[in-house]
């Protein structure tokens, strides 16, 4: 294998390898909780909906506030957000272990506090996730997210089973002390990184206007669409198994916390199987038999839980589960990265976690509340027969390759010079493109236009239109709308190299004098003297 391909390259970087050890102590630690605080509920309740809301509380926080702390993460040092999400969890986890010490936790204050627990992982993810190219160079970043996938089944193998262990042992409470105590090295990790910070050229972006900005951005990137939704349905369908599991386990005699820590060690084994053959796996197949076969492979293993009693069987099922799990989610993963600039990554992938998290905590609701009414086995069989749908799905909305654009930024816009006394917030600003095209290129320039028009209004443009003069049909103007001058200058650095080829074409078929003319224009509604803005020094009027 090539090392371009080998999974293990991103380790050569000292502070990736740094922050992957750490993480792996810390995916540790979350492991043990999960199994003590799933435990613990089948202790305090025998609801199969109040059981399987352990999973939902932990992943419903991740939907929830996904999307903020992707916003935060592209406009504030993504360092600090990563320290603060940490040191959140921590001191929760603390106060788990400390009333769950001296018997007070309830049904409803476990989920309580795995939901806050959840809210500090939510605030993490996006922040950790777009951290990845800056640990790594773009050619290593779907094996730092394979890597990062194989840290965390690792531990998922080895974590549950030490997490029943210790659970029947000592207690829950033993296992939610241990889990406090493994944030420690990846605090520490996270204290000693010091990322290159990129130089900022202008004031940071409005949070709110940056929420909008990566809702505007995903909603109109078809390929980021596909993704997204496939991953939900994903999620919301194969979070049955792990919500069920601990039923599963409880229905054996011979079973109880050390049986489902050692079925979750199954699901680990197999994730870390899958993690580990995913570059030869891409190397051979298209994403989309990836993802079918990502889909087939949890419908089997569902369905195995659902039709069988047997013990062995059930641990055999959790294998396929385990690397179908995460074949799928890494390249969707990987897809969402590949296919999104660096200005807008964080809020992107917040999004794709968002989509995938929620359907795995409206799931966790729908399949525990199926399988309190109508039993675990048919909430299985049900999860199976949408698995297999969400694999025909992919004969109509195929899973897009990744790695075919240059998304890196073309940095060759220099702000002009103004002879008005703008501000940064002035506006509206109206922008008009003049082109003069010759009659026989008119379907290219369309065709061009089509795509122009689907990149200013993805990086801000609002009013996009294209307007032909009637005197002069050889002439036309490009013209749309940006709020204020600030996110002119946004809109323009945005532009990636892939963007740019659509730029270039349009001047090849333009025929006028030098490069298209760009107006910049401030509109103004009123037209009294007060809303005049000031000029900076003496304008000539040209004769």
């Amino acid at each position: 294998m090539t090392e371009h391909a080998s999974a293990f390259a991103p380790l050569r970087y000292p502070a990736f390898r740094n922050l992957w050890g750490a993480t792996l102590i810390s995916n540790f630690g979350g492991m043990v909780q999960a199994v003590g605080a799933a435990w613990l509920m089948t202790q305090l309740t025998d609801s199969a909906t109040m059981i399987a809301l352990v999973q939902a509380s932990n992943t419903l926080p991740i939907m929830a506030l996904a999307l903020v702390s992707g916003a935060l993460a592209d406009i504030f040092d993504r360092r600090r957000l990563l320290l603060l999400a940490q040191g959140f969890m921590a001191v929760v986890s603390v106060l788990l272990a400390v009333v769950a010490w001296h018997g007070g936790v309830t049904p409803w204050m476990l989920l309580g506090f795995t939901f806050l627990i959840g809210a500090g992982q939510a605030v993490y993810n996006p922040p950790w996730q777009a951290s990845q190219g800056d640990l790594v160079p773009r050619r290593d970043l779907p094996a730092a997210v394979s890597l990062n996938s194989v840290g965390f089944n690792l531990m998922r193998s080895v974590g549950p089973a030490a997490g029943g262990f210790i659970t029947a042992a000592f207690g829950a409470p033993v296992a939610f002390v241990i889990n406090a105590l493994s944030y420690l090295p990846l605090i520490g990790a996270l204290i000693r990184w010091r990322p290159q910070a990129a130089p900022r050229t202008m004031t940071p972006e409005p949070f709110f206007a940056a929420v909008g900005a990566g809702l505007r951005y995903v909603a109109l990137s078809p390929n980021l669409m596909r993704v997204i939704a496939r991953g939900a349905l994903f999620g919301f369908a194969a979070i049955a198994v792990l919500a069920l599991l601990p039923l599963v386990a409880a229905r054996h005699p011979e079973g109880g916390s050390l049986l489902l820590g050692a079925l979750l060690g199954c699901y680990g084994m197999g994730a870390i199987g899958g993690a580990l053959l995913n570059p030869r796996i891409r190397a051979r197949f298209n994403n989309e038999k990836i993802v079918r076969t990502a889909f087939a492979g949890f419908a089997l293993a569902a369905a195995t839980l659902a039709l069988t009693d047997s013990v062995w069987a059930h641990a055999a099922a959790m294998l396929p589960a385990g690397a179908s799990w995460v074949l799928a989610l890494s390249l969707f993963n990987v897809t969402v990265q590949l296919s999104t600039p660096r200005w807008v990554v964080a809020r992107a992938l917040a999004l794709y976690q968002t989509a995938v998290f929620g359907g795995m905590a409206a799931g966790a609701w729908v399949w525990g509340m199926t399988a309190g009414v109508y039993g675990i086995e048919t909430a299985f069989l049900s999860a199976a027969g949408l698995l297999a749908l969400g694999a025909l799905i992919g004969f109509w909305f195929t899973a897009p390759e990744f790695g075919a654009v240059d998304l890196d930024p073309v940095n060759r816009f220099q702000e002009p010079q103004l002879s008005l006394d703008l501000r940064g917030r002035s506006g509206p600003i109206m922008v008009m493109v003049d082109y003069q095209i010759d009659q026989s290129d008119v379907p290219e320039f369309l065709r061009l236009m089509r795509q122009r028009r689907a990149i200013r209004r993805r990086d801000g443009a609002r009013n996009w239109a294209l307007l032909r003069d009637l005197e002069n049909p050889a002439m036309w103007s490009e013209s749309y709308h940006i709020a204020t001058w600030d996110e002119y200058v946004r809109h323009n650095l945005r532009r990636t190299k892939t963007d740019n080829q659509v730029t270039e074409a349009l001047r090849v078929l333009h025929r006028g004098e030098g490069a298209p003319h760009v107006h910049r224009m401030i509109e103004r509604h009123n037209v009294t003297p007060a809303d005049d803005i000031p000029l900076r020094g003496k304008i000539e009027i040209p004769h």
